[in-house]
């Protein structure tokens, strides 16, 4: 069992940063592929990043802004957000699953764990 918490969320204005953490329990976080998603109001939740060995993935409307990064020593993964936009408003979840194909892992059926979110506003 793998228990994810999700911290650093805030309300932020246009164009400035925050850095998403994500701490997990389990000896085993090195092995461990993580992603973020993020679920908007009335919307479908939907991939951010994510994180498998030395790979990354992003999707393309986070691409050149996001940086997923991951410190095993602390069994944390990193979401550093730059140039943050209102529509990047958002409760953003941590998962946790076994490595996959990059497709696998855009995907929420790619994850077994789930952290509980956090809230991530970005004000005009």
């Amino acid at each position: 069992q793998v228990q994810l918490v999700e911290s650093g969320g805030g309300l932020v204005q246009a164009g400035g940063s925050l850095r998403l953490s994500c701490a997990a329990s389990g000896p085993t976080f090195s092995n461990l592929a993580m992603g973020w998603f993020r679920q908007a109001p009335g919307k479908e939740r939907e991939f951010v990043a994510a994180i498998s060995g030395s790979s990354t993935y992003y999707a393309d409307s986070v691409k050149g802004r996001f940086t997923i990064s991951r410190d095993n020593a602390k069994n944390t993964v990193y979401l550093q957000m730059n140039s943050l936009k209102p529509e990047d408003t958002a409760v953003y979840y941590c998962a946790a699953g076994s490595r996959a194909t990059m497709y696998r892992l855009t995907k929420i059926y790619g994850y077994n764990y789930w952290g509980q979110g956090t809230q991530v506003t970005v004000s005009s």
